[in-house]
């Protein structure tokens, strides 16, 4: 499952209904927004996975944080620590305040949604897609690290093709193609 599909399909829809109801619109529009921002953020994640640090810290804070609390209970949303710690998010994997304007900028020419919306869903998506990738951790991890760590040398390795994968937003087995896909619209 990727990033897009648990997004939209989580506890049911509920986090694209929360998203909805926090920002006063209704659910096919959050879903439209969704579906423009989700592999912004997910390549923003691969990009930083690219990165030795980067990878390290999103192993970190997947391990040190509570962030699937956003996948199991998306009123959390509502909360402006999430939106607190979405922001923060958004800081690591675009680096600047600048390329979150400019994502929600494409994305509001592409969905015809206004652009002030849409940076208000980001900080969203972006804690809801560290709660996706935190409970995939979880859930992977405890089953399949021996086996990682036979295969591949480190859980880390493994662990970041999971990631990888996860965050593999057109479902061609590589993150990669989606990152230069990102840096070519913004650059």
């Amino acid at each position: 499952m990727n990033l897009m599909d648990l997004l939209q399909n989580s506890n049911n829809g509920a986090l694209v209904e929360q998203m909805a109801q926090q920002l006063g619109i209704d659910q096919q529009t959050a879903r439209r927004g969704l579906q423009q921002l989700a592999p912004a953020v997910s390549r923003g994640f691969s990009r930083n996975m690219q990165q030795s640090a980067g990878l390290d810290g999103l192993l970190q804070a997947l391990q040190g944080g509570q962030h699937e609390q956003y996948i199991d209970n998306p009123q959390q949303l509502r909360q402006q620590s999430t939106i607190n710690d979405g922001n923060s998010i958004l800081g690591h994997i675009f680096g600047s305040k600048d390329v979150s304007r400019n994502v929600a900028a494409h994305a509001s020419q592409q969905s015809g949604i206004g652009a002030d919306l849409l940076k208000k869903m980001l900080p969203m998506i972006a804690a809801a897609a560290m709660g996706g990738m935190a409970k995939q951790q979880r859930g992977y991890a405890p089953q399949q690290n021996n086996q990682m760590n036979a295969q591949s040398g480190s859980s880390a390795g493994g662990l970041g093709g999971m990631l990888s994968s996860f965050l593999d937003s057109d479902k061609d087995g590589s993150a990669v193609d989606d990152l230069f896909n990102i840096a070519r619209k913004f650059l």
